[in-house]
């Protein structure tokens, strides 16, 4: 009898025992305040109902809008194309959950944090024409330098987080822009096996220079070259550089109309038949181009070392 009594008292010492440990864990304050933490300022459903954005910091503002499904940049009453998979990381912010503690609830602490509204850069997410889906202050960082202090605009809750917004606040526009002349050789859906012919004509200080490279199977023949021991790779990687051509910018004061976009032009036949026809100013003392596509108004500024690509001699295309 003594050893089911001692028995069961070490059982009950061990129950207890047990069930300290849990509440303890259950209701350890660190763990508490992860699990409040544990935040998301948007809900995931709603991201695919933004379709205007705009970005407040330092009295500039950036917006940025949708169009059948795409992304351009608002800049002087005019939209350019913008680059798509940068916008969706940056939604992505917002959606992901993530460590937000709440560090205030009043209004006392907005403008020693920086998150009064005049203070704030602003973040303001909106789909339809009825209210922001987000309107997000972000204030001053904190003493680490790697989390800033945030809340909804209309709220007095002050949450910390990393930072991760002010590289895209503070980026230049142009950052923002797809300035590729063929963006769909960014995500590998276009490439050199996709040409069937490109001519190139350009301006020289002996007159008007016209090449062809027309393709032929796995191979290029050529027209307007002499090449004698020509390197197939090589006219591949020149081609596919045309492709992949980026500028660093666009231009609103030239107009894609002007004079001097009749100087030279690469003109792409694709296997689907259809052409493309890219205009090009003469060079500046830097060698630095502008540009424009045939179908699109917009015009791009082509800096030097890449304009120097698009116009190869003879030589180039010669086996090492």
């Amino acid at each position: 009898m003594l050893y089911k009594k001692q028995t069961k008292i070490l059982l009950s010492i061990i129950a207890a025992l047990i069930l300290v440990y849990v509440l303890s864990i259950i209701f350890e304050p660190e763990r508490r305040v992860s699990r409040s933490a544990a935040f998301t300022w948007l809900e995931p459903k709603l991201k695919d109902q933004v379709d205007r954005i705009r970005i407040i910091n330092s009295g500039e503002t950036k917006e940025f809008v949708m169009r059948n499904h795409e992304w351009f940049v608002v800049y002087n009453g005019r939209e350019y194309p913008a680059r798509q998979f940068r916008i969706e990381d940056f939604l992505s912010i917002f959606t992901q959950r993530a460590q937000y503690p709440l560090r205030a609830s009043t209004a006392f602490s907005h403008e020693r944090l920086g998150l009064t509204e005049a203070a704030a850069s602003r973040i303001i997410l909106s789909g339809g024409v009825g209210l922001p889906l987000l309107d997000l202050l972000i204030g001053q960082g904190d003493l680490t330098g790697q989390n800033v202090y945030l809340r909804r605009q209309g709220q007095n809750d002050v949450r910390s987080g990393e930072d991760r917004f002010t590289a895209y606040m503070t980026s230049p526009r142009s950052s923002w822009y797809s300035l590729r002349f063929f963006p769909e050789s960014e995500g590998g859906r276009l490439d050199v096996d996709g040409i069937q012919r490109v001519r190139i004509i350009t301006q020289t200080d002996t007159g008007t220079v016209t090449q062809v490279f027309t393709r032929s199977g796995r191979e290029w023949t050529f027209s307007g070259l002499d090449i004698a021991n020509p390197d197939m790779n090589k006219v591949d990687t020149y081609i596919r550089g045309i492709l992949y051509t980026e500028g660093d910018d666009f231009i609103d004061f030239i107009d894609a109309g002007d004079q001097m976009f009749s100087d030279s032009r690469i003109e792409l036949e694709f296997g689907n038949g259809t052409q493309t026809i890219i205009r090009l100013s003469p060079p500046d003392e830097n060698n630095r181009r502008y540009a424009t596509m045939s179908g699109a108004w917009y015009v791009y500024s082509i800096p030097g070392w890449v304009s120097t690509r698009l116009f190869r001699d003879a030589e180039f295309f010669e086996k090492d």
